[in-house]
């Protein structure tokens, strides 16, 4: 199962969930609102409490609460389930304002990088069907790795490394971000993530990138 994948579940049940909890306060505030417009008069309880009601309304909120967190640990286990094979690994390094993507596993260690100006951007070169680890880390400040349309995110903090693993089932190219704001420059932050097939991943790092496939 793909990080999109499990996004999509996860982000969808929660938008159920909090639509009927919108339409909920919706209707009991309006129907409030209508009683009030009718001049109904209605007398304040004199009652303090009303311990069954509070009850129900806790135990609620509580079974929601377990539910939602239950089902997205569930989700992110599924997501992170051991992988068949050693992933790729690649490690991703933010700095004002671009980003370098090293692949440390390569014959002799590869890496990439840009200045994210002028067009110049970095590509990170992924196989499909893989496990591609990445590594991500900061030489400054804080920066933030943002994929938009394969929903994709993780900060790099500056002496910390943060990992996830994510696995491309389709070739393509794709745009990505800093989605952390970082400074004046950091509208420029962007760089592309490429998905390529493996035979071509391979070429491309045996060339040590000299191939066309990063274009």
């Amino acid at each position: 199962m793909t990080q999109r994948q499990v996004f999509g579940e996860v982000f969808g049940l929660e938008s159920i969930v909090a639509g009927v909890v919108f339409l909920v306060v919706c209707a009991v505030f309006g129907w409030a609102l209508i009683r009030r417009r009718a001049g109904r008069r209605v007398d304040a309880s004199g009652r303090s409490e009303h311990p069954r009601f509070e009850a129900y309304y806790v135990g609620v909120l509580g079974a929601f609460a377990v539910f939602l967190v239950a089902w997205t640990a569930w989700q992110n286990h599924r997501e992170h389930q051991p992988a068949d094979r050693p992933p790729v690994r690649v490690d991703v390094t933010g700095f004002q304002w671009c980003w370098t993507f090293a692949y440390p596993q390569a014959p002799e260690r590869r890496s990439v990088t840009g200045t994210c100006r002028r067009g110049d951007l970095p590509t990170l070169v992924v196989p499909t069907g893989r496990p591609v680890q990445l590594r991500l880390t900061s030489k400054d400040v804080i920066h933030s790795l943002w994929v938009p349309e394969l929903r994709y995110k993780m900060d790099a903090f500056p002496d910390h490394v943060n990992t996830f693993t994510l696995t491309m089932d389709r070739e393509g190219r794709w745009m990505g971000k800093c989605a952390e704001f970082c400074g004046h420059l950091h509208y420029t932050m962007h760089f592309w993530i490429k998905a390529v097939s493996p035979e071509e991943y391979d070429r491309w790092l045996d060339s040590g990138g000299s191939q066309g496939v990063a274009a």
